[in-house]
């Protein structure tokens, strides 16, 4: 049987100039991993990310975990996290009269019991279908376009890395709560509810192998769930 390891990054900068990048508690979280499977003697023969800022600089951090040298590395668009921006903006722009949503709301918006708030709203209309993008929201992607990305990309690892090769990941909540999509077949609304869940730097293991394929560990932190250093834990 073969492995796919994925790792969600490390915390990234919320409320800041530019989300897409690691902050220093984030990689504090991706460290303390790569130092925790340095230990166990774990290794990886390749190393998937997306080309998003975020997902690479915690690949950087693992990159010594890879068996090859020079590390085998392949940047792969399939894993980048789906866009919210434009799912919040045009949540906000068609749906402002929907009940209990705060009028005069303006993006980024850097509250996070909002933004959680608001952004739920967003991706259950997006789930259903019900966004419809204009001429400005080139940057929209529907659900069934991102789904389909993710499962291309976990299928090509499956076919191309075999005979009990480990491929690690390097990727974000909602990838990974689509990966497990494809291997469960649960419904399209509980991937929103699984990706609320994923943890920052968190480890979850697909195998597979022989026309099978089962979930072995799914928002795991080892390397974080020990004494003094639980306050290191974050979603978001």
């Amino acid at each position: 049987m073969s492995e796919i390891i994925f790792v969600r990054h490390g915390q990234a900068s919320f409320g800041k100039a530019s989300y897409d990048k690691l902050s220093e508690l984030g990689l504090e979280q991706v460290q303390h991993l790569a130092r925790y499977w340095s230990d166990l003697g774990e290794t990886f023969d390749q190393i998937y990310v997306g080309s998003l800022r975020r997902q690479k600089e915690t690949a950087k951090e693992l990159m010594t975990l890879v068996r090859s040298n020079p590390p085998l590395l392949y940047v792969d668009g399939s894993f980048n996290e789906y866009n919210g921006d434009p799912l919040i903006r045009i949540y906000l722009r068609d749906f402002s009269d929907e009940p209990g949503l705060k009028t005069n709301i303006e993006m980024p918006i850097t509250d996070e019991r909002l933004f959680q708030s608001v952004f739920e709203k967003a991706t259950s209309k997006w789930l259903s279908d019900q966004l419809v993008p204009n001429k400005a929201d080139s940057d929209f992607e529907s659900w069934e376009t991102f789904k389909r990305r993710v499962y291309r990309g976990v299928d090509e690892i499956m076919s191309k890395h075999i005979h009990g090769s480990r491929t690690l990941v390097s990727t974000s909540g909602g990838v990974i709560a689509t990966a497990l999509q494809r291997v469960l077949k649960f419904p399209d609304k509980q991937v929103i509810q699984t990706n609320w869940m994923v943890h920052n730097s968190s480890i979850t293991r697909i195998r597979y192998g022989n026309g099978k394929m089962s979930v072995t560990q799914f928002n795991s932190l080892p390397h974080l769930e020990q004494k003094g250093m639980t306050d290191l834990i974050t979603y978001r």
